[in-house]
């Protein structure tokens, strides 16, 4: 196959859906697949543009894969009028490399991610320019995401726009895919046919079985003393309702025996500092390289997960893989029955979103009761390998890719 990406993020952004965009594109040129990409500059968690990466439009060849990079507005303080702007000018700046690479390149089949769903029209266009079969991957419902976080009113006459153009996008294409169940469910009640749906969740990128009896080097070079680690790492944005971390932690700080641990970077961090005084059970620490994911993972006793209620169902936490497959349990802010809850059962304990006593609770059981830890740990390096493997996700993705090229491919040969 001949296949064409889109998409806002990209290698060599740490997290999120750069790393699946990069590990989809790349697998498939594995594969025997020709793949080019065409995504925004890389600027993701930091919300600043990646040393190296300033000026104008860009194209190289890596891992077998071709990419064009093109230049767009990245704000400083990503509100949600200046999150619009960042992704509109991620549009703009791919309408012509879009378009000429639909017309010299031929795809079979161009694969449009959103975010960004501003360029998801253009990635439509740029397959009917090539006679070529299109596919939408959803990570996010970004329109519903902001609402739920405060980003946009949704009285606002900007939102009723913006959820018109959401469904309107998404119907125009010939598959559609998202991350989890939920996800898949509420494509079809924005009236997507059933057997254009495909579910395409995103993978584990780290062995499903760490050496546990070996401690994390990251207790020495943090100079943790406690016996026990609550880790959140990743973004740390509004989404994520992380100032549930710092509540659970001072109704902790007491208890001599757990460290919280704050890794990651984003728009909210200074914030989050800030709110945190001089707590003495909580350190914050910069995001890690992705070579010692695995090191850093294996530092917790429990992983945190907190959420915004309304985002349950909006999203699920790309982090959430990797979590699972260290051999952790997690601890979540998730509503009974939404997909992120159903994710973790036997693996975790979710909590009322927003409830820090409960949250600190949850964390409390899982560190006194070291059967239970024990059972969740194991449920979930079992989870990891048989729900989130890389390589049969994405064959099982690659054939449906086939199955949708096949009626059309090249019939105009």
């Amino acid at each position: 196959m001949r296949i064409l990406v889109v998409g806002l993020n990209y290698a060599p952004e740490p997290i999120g859906i750069a790393v699946y965009t990069a590990g989809l594109a790349e697998r498939l040129a594995e594969c025997g697949h020709t793949v080019r990409v065409v995504s925004g500059k890389p600027y993701y968690p930091q919300w600043k543009l990646v040393d190296g990466y300033q000026g104008g439009w860009r194209t190289t060849t890596e891992n077998n894969v071709t990419i064009t990079r093109c230049p767009i507005y990245v704000p400083a303080d990503p509100n949600g009028k200046k999150r619009l702007i960042h992704h509109a000018s991620f549009a703009l700046s791919i309408a012509f490399p879009i378009t000429a690479t639909a017309l010299s390149f031929r795809p079979d089949l161009v694969l449009s991610i959103a975010p960004s769903l501003a360029s998801a029209p253009i990635a439509w266009l740029a397959a009917k320019l090539a006679r070529a079969r299109s596919w939408l991957h959803i990570q996010d419902f970004e329109v519903e995401a902001a609402f739920a976080t405060g980003l946009l009113d949704s009285n606002s006459p900007i939102a009723r726009t913006a959820s018109g153009f959401e469904r309107r996008v998404i119907s125009l294409f010939d598959r559609v895919s998202s991350i989890s169940p939920e996800m898949c469910a509420k494509l079809v009640k924005m009236g997507i046919p059933a057997d254009r749906i495909v579910e395409f969740r995103n993978w584990a990128g780290i062995a499903p079985v760490l050496q546990t009896s070996q401690a994390s080097r990251y207790r020495t070079e943090w100079d943790i003393q406690t016996p026990h680690v609550a880790l959140y790492s990743g973004n740390i944005a509004n989404k994520q309702g992380i100032e549930t971390v710092l509540e659970a932690a001072a109704l902790l700080r007491d208890r001599r025996d757990i460290t919280f641990v704050i890794c990651g970077e984003g728009p909210n961090l200074a914030k989050l500092r800030k709110d945190a005084g001089d707590a003495s059970n909580l350190q914050f620490r910069p995001l890690q390289s992705v070579e010692r994911l695995p090191d850093l993972l294996q530092l917790a006793t429990v992983h945190l997960l907190p959420q915004k209620a309304d985002a349950a169902d909006l999203v699920l936490p790309s982090k959430l893989t990797n979590m699972l497959a260290s051999g952790r349990p997690v601890v979540a802010t998730a509503t009974m029955g939404t997909g992120l809850a159903r994710e973790i059962e036997d693996c975790g304990i979710a909590t009322e979103p927003g409830n820090a006593v409960a949250f600190a609770a949850a964390i409390e059981q899982l560190i006194d009761d070291h059967a239970l830890w024990e059972r969740y740990a194991g449920n979930a390096r079992t989870r990891a390998k048989t729900r989130w493997d890389k390589l049969n996700t994405i064959a099982s993705v690659m054939a449906s890719m086939e199955e949708v090229i096949r009626p059309t491919h090249r019939e105009a040969a």
